[in-house]
């Protein structure tokens, strides 16, 4: 018989999934008996063909009814279709032809796998019985949180706080990527929610040429706590035209901004 399939969990990180990645893990399952070859007999002379279906594994019972003789096949209830029976069983497996132990699959995870995809290896789950073909081994896919990004499909996403003197004036800041770092340049003037798209540092899609972008968000962070001084020069501030709210007519509204970032 067949050996039953095994489910494992592995957990990737994001420059794992965005490369792909060989892994070697141990798991834990029913292998081939070395000392008998699988076949669950103490030697070679243990084995005989089963007395009840000649070697062949199936029984045929004939049965005459009113429509004449009707010829049934069934599996061998002695030998359980293996055609052999067992007179002596192997010491180390107990006859079953198989021992549970701990084996190292590799295991090749291509590039662009997303959280709870399963991969499925084939013949590398449980042993069958006394040389039976063994299960299928499948791998569910986990993805490691990023400290600092975040996965949507293909895109990736990342939340840059600025000053409210970087965003008037402009400045140029390195961000975080699935693989290293980027240089990104701010324009004097941006706006809080402002979205940065770097074309191509996304993920890949599994098995194509499509690759997903990283998309920044600006955020303009506000201090919390100011002295008497910086109270004082706001105020001020706040007083002249320039730093007046003047937004866009034009421009896209909250929802959309969300709906492009992931579309």
């Amino acid at each position: 018989m067949r050996g039953s399939n095994l489910r494992v969990k592995l957990k990737l990180n994001y420059e794992e999934i965005a490369k792909g990645v060989t892994k070697n893990i141990k798991v834990k399952k029913y292998v081939p008996c070395t000392t008998c070859s699988g076949s669950g007999a103490k030697d070679k002379g243990s084995v005989q063909n089963c007395g009840t279906c000649g070697g062949s594994g199936q029984v045929r019972r004939v049965q005459n009814t009113f429509l004449g003789q009707m010829q049934t096949v069934t599996t061998c209830p002695t030998c359980n279709g293996e055609g052999t029976t067992v007179t002596a069983k192997c010491t180390s497996c107990k006859g079953e032809g198989r021992v549970y132990a701990e084996e190292t699959v590799s295991i090749e995870i291509p590039a662009g796998v997303q959280e709870g995809m399963q991969l499925t290896v084939g013949g590398r789950g449980n042993a069958g019985e006394r040389g039976g073909p063994a299960g299928d081994l499948i791998i569910l896919i986990e993805e490691e949180l990023h400290k600092e990004l975040h996965r949507e499909g293909l895109n990736v996403a990342y939340d840059l706080h600025l000053s409210f003197s970087d965003a008037v004036f402009g400045t140029q800041v390195e961000v975080p990527t699935i693989d290293g770092r980027a240089k990104i340049k701010i324009p004097p003037g941006t706006q809080s929610g402002k979205v940065f798209r770097l074309k191509g540092k996304g993920f890949p899609g599994v098995n194509s040429y499509e690759k997903g972008d990283q998309l920044v968000q600006v955020n303009i962070w506000t201090p919390q706590n100011v002295s008497a001084e910086e109270k004082t020069m706001l105020e001020k501030l706040g007083q002249s035209p320039n730093f007046k709210p003047h937004p866009d007519k034009n421009g896209k509204s909250f929802f959309d901004k969300i709906r492009d970032m992931f579309s």
